[in-house]
Order: structure tokens, then sequence, then C-alpha cells
């Protein structure tokens, strides 16, 4: 693997203002005074945009060195328009329109991000050179995989969701452009990803919104599932890792790397909910456990997510260090401040 050094440098992150992405260009501008960010995002209303401007807002503090552009990565003129006012020397792309159940009913937003926004991406890292293109995908390209851990190795052919689909195809396209253009490329697969100022559409956000309206929670599979939950700091510490390593040349000539990126421990869901309770009462948010209807499976979800990091274990030494009884304190605590203070 080659030293990609990224200081000094101008990176693009687009999805600057998602959950990832707000917290990688918060880390990268607090900690590599020499850096420069051009953060590109929609800022659209999939979600609470509150969250999202809470996040710009955090990233305002450092506009010497953080460029905020709201657009679509599906804009290719947008796109090109940044590649050459600002010759970005790396790409984060974290720009993409997630979720498992939402691509049920709205397939199409899935093909305009993350088929169209990704492929016009690596057009343009391929007229523009860049020195190392990071890509998110997901723990979802394993659809019902039964063999746990998931392993980078493990043929991932049978997506349940189009979203899992979607990032599939992120993959496959990133591989040859890799192979036919030169680019350096790693992908890497996140598992349930949660901590403050995340996503409301995640189970532990929408779990603690309901607890709180005295509405039930609803638990699928009845409650027999388990998640590898990865808190959103060990997640950024990853990134940045990978991104100062490229990837070597394959046996088919391509510099491009696949990678999961978890926790390394599922929890049972129940679990999960009996914690999220806890810290949620010492916090004083809610004052007893939840009510709870229990549901059979949905469709497009899986019984378990489960990483083998080995590979960024033995290529970053990367290691996860954020307990789930720790995480989702210090989600709680936030919870408190940013809806009840």
């Amino acid at each position: 693997m080659e030293t990609f050094d990224f200081t000094n440098k101008t990176i693009l992150i687009t999805g600057a203002a998602g959950f990832i992405g707000g917290a990688l260009s918060l880390r990268l501008l607090q900690h590599y005074e020499n850096i420069k960010i051009i953060g590109i995002d929609t800022v659209n209303d999939y979600y609470d945009p509150r969250l999202k401007e809470t996040r710009l807002k955090k990233l305002s503090a450092f506009a010497d060195r953080f460029t905020f552009i709201k657009g679509d990565i599906a804009d290719k003129q947008i796109l090109e328009n940044i590649f050459k006012t600002n010759a970005p020397s790396a790409v984060i792309n974290l720009a993409a329109q997630a979720g498992v159940r939402y691509s049920i009913t709205n397939p199409d937003a899935y093909i305009q991000s993350n088929i169209l926004g990704f492929f016009n991406i690596l057009e343009c890292c391929r007229h523009y050179p860049v020195g190392h293109l990071v890509f998110a995908s997901s723990s979802s390209v394993y659809g019902t995989n039964k063999k746990v851990p998931y392993s980078t190795d493990d043929k991932v052919d049978n997506p349940v969701s189009l979203y899992a689909a979607t990032k599939k195809s992120d993959e496959l396209m990133a591989h040859a452009y890799c192979k036919l253009y030169g680019i350096k490329a790693t992908g890497l697969r996140f598992f349930t990803v949660y901590g403050p100022l995340g996503r409301p559409d995640m189970a532990y956000f929408k779990f603690t919104n309901k607890i709180v309206r005295g509405e039930p929670i609803q638990i699928y599979n009845n409650g027999d599932m388990y998640r590898d939950f990865t808190y959103i700091d060990d997640i950024v510490t990853g990134i940045i890792q990978v991104l100062g390593k490229t990837p070597e040349l394959t046996e088919d000539g391509a510099a491009y790397k696949i990678y999961n990126i978890g926790n390394n421990k599922p929890e049972s869901l129940m679990y999960f909910i009996e914690t999220l309770e806890k810290c949620l009462m010492k916090e004083e948010i809610i004052t007893a456990p939840g009510k709870k209807e229990y549901l059979p499976m949905q469709p497009g979800d899986v019984y378990q997510t489960y990483a083998d990091i080995s590979g960024l274990e033995q290529d970053f030494g990367f290691k996860p260090s954020t307990s789930l009884e720790n995480g989702l304190s210090v989600f709680a605590r936030w919870y408190r401040e940013f809806y009840t203070a």
C-alpha cells in the first residue's frame, strides 16, 4: 500500500451535511490544520433538516478552510465545476439516498443519487485525477447471507432491497473505473452507524422519538434480530485511516479494495432496546421503558449483520473502541440537550 498524505491538500466530501459526512469533516478540520475541505450536500428533507443545519453550523467555524456547496451529485455540471475550480486531491463519497425501507416506496431517489450521482463522481475522478477515492458501500450488500461474520470474500449477488443493489452497483462501477482509468479507490461497507446528531430514520433514533411521545415502538421479527452497531467516532477514525493509504494493484490490474467497517460484535435487538431505555432514563428523558409492538420481519430486512473487520485490522490496525453502553449514553445526553434543553 502507498501512503497518501492528505495534509496541505483539498478534499471533496460529498454528503458533508449528513451524519457521517458532517462528523468526518469536523474531525479532519480539527486535527489537520492545513487541510481544506469542499463539502457538497443537497440538504434535502428526507429527515429533519435542522440536524443537517446543525452539522453545517459546526463546520462554519472553519470558514477559512471549509467551503460548502449546496448541490446534488446527480448534477454533473455542479460536480465538474467543483473539480475544475478546486482540483481536489482526494474524494470521500458519502452522499447517498440511504434507508432500506424507503427504497421500497421511493426507488427513483436511489437511482438518481446512488447510481447516477456516483457515476458522475467516477467520471470526474477520471477526467480530473485524484490521489484516492474513498466511497461508502453498505452491509446491506450481504443480503440474506447465512454465513457469519460477513466477509468481503463472500458472494454478494442476492440483494434483498434496491438500496443494497445500488451499493453493490457502486462497487462494480468503481472497480471498472479503477481498472480502465487508473483510479485508486477504496470502498467501505458500513455496519449500522449510530451516535449523537445521527439520522432519525435509524432504529435507535426512531425508538427514542416514539418512547418520548408515549407511542409503542415497532419491533420486527418479534425482536429476534442482531445488528453490528458501530459508533460514529469509530467510523470516522476508520475512514481517516483508510484515506491515508491507497490500495495496491490487484492481479487484474485495478488499485481497488473493499473493507467492512463495523464493531465486529453483533448485539441482540432486545438488549439494544433495553440499554437505550436505561440511558434515556438516566438522562431523565423518560421515566419508564416504552411500550412494544412485536411484528413479523419486514421486506428488505435481514436477520443479522456481523462484520468481519480482519482486513481493516491487518492493513490499518483498526479496532473499534466504543461500547454500546458508552455510545448510547452519549447519544442520550445529546438528545436531551438538543430536543429538551
